[in-house]
């Protein structure tokens, strides 16, 4: 089984440290989430940083061979997108290192690692909270902050509720960090489809499609109903294909469970 691994240049003096966080993932239990797919867990340097680990899960047997060969890893492109997004101008926490397990003809798992955010809140909060404190000023921000991305080219497929990191930096002034880098699109130009299409898994709620309909419009320069139109039909169709694959995922499973 062999190694392969870059660590970022700002990093390379503590390569020995990074390899070893590695090297020891396995016995740490400090989880900042722990799924079945994917895990999130902390360590610290000795420059006092905290660094994040995410492991992915190992792929299955088709991807094995893809991974190896054909296409970069989940951890080498969460890497490669986070120093892209900071060039682009906007925020990620910032990139340390990846490391990948592979022998000569399969691959077997693979680790991002990156500094720590400690944001204030998710988008998540929005949904789940509607009185958050200021939450349509935020809600307004994190509007702007997607026509930025956009303008630039930039199409974050996992556009979801857990993926922008807020953090208040001022009063009423909010910085908005990307995660969960792995799915990404670069377009020279992003037409008006793809840009609502980019919604449509943030919220189910009709009244917060609404309030980024109303900011988006003026700045893409087109009528309201238009957008709110197309963002909230592009939500819809999302929801209820999310829907669907549950209640497939729940019939499967019950259908196991008699087996």
């Amino acid at each position: 089984m062999s190694k392969n691994y870059i660590i970022h240049s700002d990093y390379k003096n503590f390569e020995e440290e990074i390899v070893a966080i590695i090297a020891s993932n396995e016995s740490n239990t400090d989880y900042l989430a722990k799924g079945t797919r994917n895990s999130i867990k902390k360590s610290v340097l000795s420059n006092g940083k905290i660094v994040t680990t995410k492991s992915f899960k190992i792929p299955n047997v088709v991807n094995k061979i893809v991974y190896r060969f054909f296409r970069e890893s989940k951890a080498e492109r969460s890497f490669t997108y986070a120093q892209k997004i900071i060039d682009y101008g906007f925020q990620t926490p910032h990139p340390i290192a990846y490391f990948e397990n592979r022998s000569i003809l399969t691959f077997k798992d693979s680790y991002y690692l990156c500094e720590l955010v400690e944001a204030d809140l998710t988008y998540r909060e929005l949904v789940t909270d509607e009185d958050y404190p200021n939450r349509d000023l935020i809600l307004e921000q994190f509007t702007g902050f997607t026509f930025d991305l956009h303008e630039k080219g930039i199409e974050f497929l996992d556009h979801s509720p857990g993926n922008t990191l807020i953090v208040e930096i001022a009063p009423h002034i909010y910085d908005f960090y990307l995660v969960d880098l792995n799915r990404m699109k670069f377009h020279d130009e992003m037409d008006f489809d793809t840009r609502m299409k980019n919604f449509a898994r943030l919220t189910p709620k009709k009244e917060m499609i609404e309030k980024m309909a109303a900011t988006y419009a003026p700045l893409i320069g087109k009528e309201y109903e238009d957008v709110f139109s197309k963002m909230w039909g592009e939500t819809v169709d999302f929801q209820n294909r999310f829907q669907k694959k549950q209640a497939t995922k729940a019939k499967f499973k019950k259908m196991i469970g008699k087996g």
